[in-house]
């Protein structure tokens, strides 16, 4: 009997690495809001860190986030590193283009698992509001297909995003 119940394990877990090999390489995850507020208005709430602190989620997650800045104080070049819980971890990141449409950045997480991304906010004029889309992607090695066959990045991230995105819609339209 426990032949059969350790062979029935291996298979699974055969089964399951098997499975996760055939996950994408690439991952992709965005919401959007339509913001009440010119693109202009919204856009230097993105295109400078500092702005942050008034509506990313992970800024309230950590009452004692130690947080950086350098390069330039705002768009391409601007950098912001944090350091915070286990919540927040530590990483990186820095705008690399900046338009009036889109804002364009790498994401580099150092804590609690190693990774690099990009984040993106495209700004879509819509009569008198504005269309805003957050978004990150980027690869997918194998250690993280296996774990999105047991917690999916857009159910662990997606709702931070949204309520990113609704205290952004906040601040831009006071």
């Amino acid at each position: 009997m426990l032949k059969i119940i350790g062979i029935v394990i291996v298979l699974s877990i055969v089964a399951l690495l098997l499975y996760a090999a055939t996950r994408p390489d690439m991952f992709r995850l965005q919401r959007s809001t339509t913001i009440n507020a010119p693109p202009e208005k919204i856009f230097r709430f993105i295109n400078d860190f500092h702005e942050w602190l008034a509506w990313s989620p992970w800024e309230k997650m950590d009452p004692d986030l130690r947080r950086s800045y350098s390069g330039s104080s705002q768009g391409k070049g601007a950098r912001y590193q944090w350091e915070g819980n286990s919540k927040v971890g530590t990483g990186g990141m820095e705008i690399i283009e900046a338009t009036p449409s889109k804002i364009l950045m790498t994401l580099d997480f150092l804590k609690p698992f190693e990774a690099h991304n990009f984040a993106e906010f495209t700004l879509e004029t819509r009569g008198a509001s504005t269309n805003v889309t957050w978004a990150m992607y980027g690869p997918q090695p194998y250690l993280a297909k296996v774990m999105s066959v047991f917690c999916m990045m857009d159910r662990m991230v997606g709702p931070q995003f949204e309520t990113g995105l609704a205290n952004l819609k906040t601040v831009a339209e006071q």
